[in-house]
C-alpha cells in the first residue's frame, strides 16, 4: 500500500499528507518540550524539582527533546513548513506545565495522562495513513508514540489519577491538545 491509497473524496493528497503529518508532529513535540520545561520551572521554583516527580519529568522532558529534534530535521530534510502557531504553542506549553506543577505533582502528571493519550490516538492515526512508501516516517511515528505511551503509563503509575479534578482536567488538556492538533496541522 502507498500513501494515500485509502484516500477518499476531498483528503489531502500524499504530499500534503506526509507535510501535514511531519508540521503538526513537530508542533506536538515542540510543546511537549515547552509543557516539561514549564512544569520543570514551577517545581523548581516550589523547591521540588529534586523530588521523584522531578526526576521523572526530566527523563520524560528529555525523550521529548529527541522527538524534536527528529521532527526539525524533518522539516529541513523534506522542505515543510513549520506551523505559524509555534509562537503561540511556546507560550502555551510553558504556561500549561508551569500551571499543572502549581497544582501539584500529582496534577502535573494527570497532564501528563491526557497529553500522552490524545497523542497515542493522533499517532495511531498518522501511521494508519502512511503507506509503505513512508515506511521510514511510520517506523519513526511508532517508536515515539510507544515512548509517549510510556510517559502516560509513568504518569499514572505517579498517582495521577489522584489529581484534584482529574477528570475535568485531564478534559480540559484533553480538549486543548486536540485543538492543537487540529490547528497546527493546517496553519
Amino acid at each position: 500500500m502507498k500513501t494515500g491509497d485509502t484516500r477518499n473524496p476531498g483528503d489531502p493528497d500524499p504530499r500534503t499528507l506526509v507535510e501535514r503529518t511531519i508540521r503538526v508532529d513537530q508542533a506536538g513535540e515542540f510543546g511537549a518540550v515547552r509543557i516539561y520545561e514549564g512544569q520543570l520551572a514551577a517545581l523548581r521554583l516550589t523547591g521540588r524539582a529534586g523530588g521523584e516527580a522531578g526526576r521523572k519529568i526530566a527523563h520524560m522532558a528529555a525523550a521529548e527533546r529527541e522527538h524534536n529534534r527528529t521532527f526539525d530535521r524533518l522539516l529541513a530534510e523534506r522542505r515543510v513548513r513549520p506551523t505559524v502557531l509555534s509562537p503561540l504553542w511556546h507560550v502555551a506549553g510553558f504556561a500549561l506545565g508551569a500551571a499543572t506543577a502549581l497544582m501539584g505533582e500529582k496534577a502535573a502528571m494527570a497532564c501528563t495522562v491526557a497529553v500522552e493519550e490524545t497523542i497515542d490516538e493522533h499517532y495511531a492515526q498518522q501511521a494508519a495513513a502512511l503507506g509503505d512508501d513512508e515506511a521510514e516516517l511510520r517506523a519513526t511515528i511508532e517508536k515515539f508514540r510507544a515512548e509517549e505511551i510510556e510517559h502516560r503509563d509513568t504518569a499514572l503509575a505517579a498517582g495521577a489519577e489522584q489529581a484534584p479534578a482529574y477528570g475535568a482536567l485531564t478534559a480540559a488538556v484533553r480538549a486543548g491538545s486536540r485543538l492543537a492538533i487540529w490547528l497546527s496541522t493546517r496553519f
